[in-house]
Formats: C-alpha cells, structure tokens, sequence
C-alpha cells in the first residue's frame, strides 16, 4: 500500500490557527505534530499505546509493552516498496487462565462455532477471536494514516456512548478527548459514564457502547459505485472487528422514520464551492463520497467474559454453571476506538489508490 520512498516523518501537517476548540481538528493536533517528528517505532508505539491493555481501572491488568519491531519494508526512516512486516510479542500471557473453560462454550463466544466448523479449538486465549488479534490491525491503520494526513484526509474516532448515556453531537467537546480514560469528547458524560462501570464491575458484570468516526479531508468521488462502496467497506472493515454488533452511517436506521424532505441533504454553494446544507447520509452517495464528512457509529457488544454465574454447556452436552476467571476487560469501547479508527483509515486508504485508475486524466497524471 506504501509506495517507495514514502517518509515516515514528513506529514505536511499544517496548524490552522484560530480553530474553534470543540472542532475534531484539535483532537488531531497532538496526534499530527507527534507524527510529524516521531521516527518510525515510536508512530507505531503512538498508536498502539492508545489500544494497550492496563492503562486505566476500565481495561484489563494484563502489562503488554506491545512493542514493535519491523522485520522489513522501511530503511532510514523511508519505505522502500517491498511489504512492511512487522512483529508484536506477547509478553504476559496466562494460558492456565483458561483451563476451566477447555470443556465448556463460554456464553457470548465463538468456542462452540469453532468446534463446530473445525472440530476442535484452541482455548488457551490469544487466538482469532481475542481483542489480541487486533494489535495488527491498529499498526497497519498507523501506516495509514499518515498515508492519509499527508493528503490533508484525517480520522477520528471516539466513544460516543457507553450504556445508557450517550453524548449529544451538539455537546462534543473534542479538546478533552486525549484526556479522558474512556475517549468520551465530553467530562461530564465520561464521569457518568465511569460511575456506571463502577456499579457494573461490583456487579461481576460487562458494558457495550457506541464508537463514532469522523473523516474529514476526503475528495469526492471516492468509492465504486455498486459492490465495492465507500460505505459497504467501511461496513464490513468495522464488523470484521469480533466485539462490533451494529454499523450505521450518517442517519443510520434513524433514516427509516424520515421523510423524503427530512432526509434529502440540499445542495448549495458556500465559498465558491458545492456543499451540502445538511449531512444526513454521513457523507456518501451512491457508494461514493461526496466531499462532506464522512461519519458513521459502530455498536461495541459488553464484553462477554464475565465473572458472574451464567449457565452453558460443556462439550460432553452437559448443562453447567459457568464463572469465567482471568484478565478481562469490563469493557471493550475504549480500548476499541484506535481499532475502529485504524480500519477506517485502511479501508481510504486503499480505495484512494484504486481511486488513482478511475480517468484516463489520473493516468496521465502520473505517467505522462
């Protein structure tokens, strides 16, 4: 995806001074001027520490330094075309933690689909339905994403709701999004937030929320216009990550109590250019972009390994009562946002050099 010669620091960031402090372009500030200057591990060390478990009371206390080394692909500080490989080790993992569960199919896991599709399974954890497998997604999203800044396309996601409390767009404050634990753009939300796990953690119990992700920057014109859509991949980049149950974009499912004057964005001009009035498709037409952001939601499930007593069956078809042990997340949101985020930028990032073919101009442009 990276071409030759591509520098890993060159960013072509530019400050926009004045900017108003509850625009995501704050949000992104830290980010674009740590890229800007980082070598190449620390990028990646950047976005891995944002999905690293044992940070806050909200995730699991596993200690991964999640330290990368790249094996090839960059050479002093540039790409050089042959395909970037990287390697993360895990350092503290606990096997015996999942003794118990070796007979039995654990509610809300994939155990019993695996047994059933390969006729055996591995239960020692860290396999392809472990959060761990998305440690490779969020170092190549880190790729990306500087791929996208230095075209001015960014990406950002946050966790927009968690349980029942949900932060209204008009409210966003994006200025505490690095800050606050649970990546919520909003302090008083995010307290509200964090007293509901609390009361969920004495509970021996899980809670699911809600990512949202904004990209702004993006030409348009981006996507194909029947199977390959803008829209349809980002769908199922977002759902390929194990703990999404939901993806909606700009209105969502809201769409379907709306009507046709509701949910038509007008058109108009502003600064000499074509804009929309209103942005209810979340920035695609007909499986393209249309130059305005592009937002959509991804519903995060609780997580599913729970101390509380849930009833199953084991593998010699017996009911049983089962407590699941270990290090687990009390919830996934969080930890999630740098992974819906990355896959977001993977899913650009790929369409925009499918994009490079679209005219016979673009190839002239680049060969010619």
């Amino acid at each position: 995806m990276i071409m030759a010669g591509s520098s890993f620091w060159n960013s072509f960031f530019r400050l926009q001074h004045g900017a108003n402090p509850t625009e995501p372009e704050l949000a992104w500030w830290w980010t674009d001027v740590l890229l800007d200057f980082l070598c190449p591990l620390l990028i990646f060390r950047f976005f891995l520490n944002r999905r690293k478990p044992g940070q806050t009371s909200y995730s699991t206390m596993r200690k991964e330094a999640d330290e990368v080394e790249i094996l090839s692909g960059v050479f002093e500080g540039h790409t050089t075309g042959v395909p970037i490989s990287m390697l993360v080790r895990n350092q503290d993992q606990r096997s015996h933690d999942y003794t118990q569960i070796k007979s039995c199919y654990r509610p809300g896991h994939a155990d019993y689909t695996f047994d059933a599709k390969y006729g055996c399974r591995d239960y020692r954890g860290g396999g392809r339905s472990s959060g761990r497998e998305t440690i490779g997604r969020v170092a190549g999203g880190a790729i990306a994403s500087l791929l996208l800044k230095s075209l001015g396309i960014h990406v950002q996601a946050y966790t927009k709701a968690i349980g029942p409390y949900t932060i209204p767009e008009e409210e966003y404050d994006f200025s505490v999004l690095t800050k606050d634990p649970l990546c919520m753009p909003h302090l008083g939300y995010s307290e509200k937030a964090q007293a509901y796990l609390n009361t969920c953690m004495k509970q021996k119990d899980s809670a699911g929320g809600i990512i949202e992700c904004q990209i702004t920057g993006l030409p348009a014109g981006i996507g194909e216009p029947v199977f390959d859509k803008l829209d349809a991949l980002l769908a199922q980049a977002v759902l390929s990550v194990g703990a999404v149950k939901g993806f909606e974009i700009g209105d969502g499912f809201a769409a379907a109590k709306a009507k046709g004057t509701e949910n038509n964005d007008a058109f108009c001009i502003q600064n000499g250019q074509l804009a929309k009035q209103t942005n209810h498709s979340g920035g695609t037409l007909g499986g393209m972009s249309d130059g305005s952001t592009v937002c959509f939601r991804a519903a995060i499930k609780p997580t599913p390994s729970i101390s509380s007593v849930q009833h199953t069956v084991n593998t010699f078809m017996e009911e049983v009562e089962l407590s699941v042990k270990g290090r687990h997340d009390p919830i996934i949101v969080p930890r999630a946002v740098v992974v819906i985020e990355s896959m977001a930028a993977l899913t650009v990032a790929d369409l925009l050099l499918r994009n490079m073919s679209a005219t016979m101009d673009n190839l002239r442009r680049i060969y010619q």
